[in-house]
C-alpha cells in the first residue's frame, strides 16, 4: 500500500472556509496521470496541485475534478504555503516548472506572492451561449485564455445570474468566464464560472488576474491594485502589473492534513 500527505489549504484568505480551498500532494515522482485524474475527482475541489522535487526547484501541475489545466493561481500559493508551513522549506523564493512555463512564488511576512505572466485580454465578440446565459449584458466583452466581461457597477458583478444549462452549451477548455468592474471599496472586483465543470462558480481566481491585473492598470492609470473576488466565500489580491509578468499575492490558512492511502 502507497501513502501519501495530502493538505488542504484556503488561499488568499487568513481564515479557514473562506478564500479557494486547493489540495495539495507532495509526491517523489509522477503517478500515472489516471491515478493524479482520479484523486483530484475524489478531493472534489476545484484545483488539486501535484508536484515532485526538479533541480533547485520543483515541477507542479494542476488538475480539476475534469481535466489537466495549464495554470492555476490559487494552488500554486497553496503548494508554496505546505511548503513554508509544513515542508521546512525556509528559502525566500519558491521556484516551479509548469505548463505555463518558470512560476515563481516570493515568500513574505505570512504573505505569498506569485509572479506569472501576463494575459492581456483583447476585444471580443460574446459567443451566443454565453449571452444567453446571462441575467444582465456586459457594456464591454475582451478575452485571453479567459473571456472577460466588464459591467458597470460592482453590485452588477454581485447581482449577476447565470442560467447554467444554457452557459454549459459552450465549452471553454481551459478556460472559462470573468464577470469584473470597478470596485467600490477596492479598485476592481470580479467573479469566475466554468461551464461543464464540477466546481461552477471558482471561489478565488488567481490565474484569472494575469488578464484582470493588465487589464485594470491601463484602465485605472496605476500598476498597483486591491482586488476582491466577490463569491460567497470572497478573496482578496494585492496585484501589480510588471508590463510582460504580474504579481498577484495573499494569504493562506491551513484547513486540514492528512494521508491517503492508495
Amino acid at each position: 500500500m502507497m501513502k501519501l500527505a495530502l493538505y488542504q489549504v484556503d488561499a488568499f484568505t487568513d481564515q479557514v472556509f473562506g478564500g479557494n480551498p486547493a489540495c495539495v500532494v507532495p509526491l517523489t515522482h509522477w503517478l500515472d496521470d489516471i491515478l493524479l485524474h482520479q484523486m483530484a475527482r475524489e478531493n472534489a475541489v476545484a484545483e488539486t496541485a501535484f508536484f515532485i522535487p526538479e533541480g533547485e526547484g520543483y515541477h507542479l501541475r494542476w488538475f480539476t475534478p475534469e481535466i489537466e489545466i495549464d495554470l492555476c493561481g490559487h494552488a500554486t500559493l497553496a503548494t508554496a504555503h505546505v511548503l513554508v508551513s509544513a515542508l521546512g522549506y525556509t528559502s525566500g523564493e519558491v521556484s516551479f516548472s509548469s505548463r505555463s512555463g518558470p512560476l515563481k512564488v516570493i515568500v513574505g511576512d505570512g504573505t505569498y506572492t506569485l509572479d506569472f505572466p501576463s494575459r492581456k485580454p483583447v476585444p471580443a465578440v460574446l459567443p451566443i451561449e454565453i449571452a444567453e446565459s446571462l441575467s444582465l449584458q456586459p457594456i464591454e466583452v475582451f478575452k485571453a485564455r479567459d473571456y472577460v466581461l466588464l459591467y458597470e457597477t460592482e453590485k452588477d458583478v454581485r447581482d449577476i445570474r447565470i442560467d447554467r444549462p444554457l452557459f454549459d452549451r459552450i465549452n471553454l477548455d481551459p478556460g472559462g468566464m470573468i464577470v469584473t468592474a470597478k470596485g467600490e471599496d477596492c479598485d476592481f472586483v470580479s467573479r469566475f464560472f466554468t461551464p461543464q465543470s464540477t466546481i461552477f462558480e471558482d471561489p478565488v481566481t488567481g490565474s484569472a488576474h494575469c488578464s484582470l491585473i493588465p487589464f485594470w492598470s491601463h484602465r485605472l492609470g496605476k500598476a498597483e491594485m486591491v482586488a476582491w473576488q466577490v463569491s460567497e466565500r470572497m478573496g482578496k489580491l494585492q496585484c501589480k502589473d510588471l508590463g510582460e509578468r504580474v504579481f498577484i499575492s495573499g494569504k493562506a490558512v491551513t484547513y486540514l492534513e492528512g494521508v491517503v492511502y492508495l
